[in-house]
């Protein structure tokens, strides 16, 4: 609740390191249940697959990162708008541009 007030209060996003925490039997059970499944979900290829979930609260969500192995690297809750790892980084953006643009010119150029 404090991390949603946060966010609300000041746009300040807070991640949470699941692995940090001590959860006793049952414990991981009852608090995924709790959070629940939201409406959005997406996954990403990096390194390894990252599954990234919204819970059942919009602006709660779940991230999980695998290595090319499939073994679990990092379980996090982050509290924000959008998780950072679904943006666009800008060199990116800019490579993706750069691509576009060259797509459209051979396409007018076999026109």
């Amino acid at each position: 609740l404090h991390a949603l007030d946060r966010l609300l209060e000041t746009g300040e996003p807070t991640v949470i390191d699941l692995a940090g925490l001590p959860f006793g039997p049952g414990q991981r059970d009852e608090r995924d249940a709790r959070l629940g499944e939201g409406e959005l979900s997406a996954e990403r290829n990096a390194h390894g697959p990252s599954h990234i979930r919204e819970t059942a609260f919009p602006g709660v969500w779940w991230l999980e990162h695998r290595n090319t192995t499939g073994a679990v690297v990092g379980r996090y809750i982050e509290i924000t708008n959008a998780p950072d790892i679904l943006r666009s980084q800008d060199a990116d953006v800019a490579a993706g541009r750069a691509r576009l643009g060259e797509s459209l010119e051979t396409q007018e150029a076999n026109q």
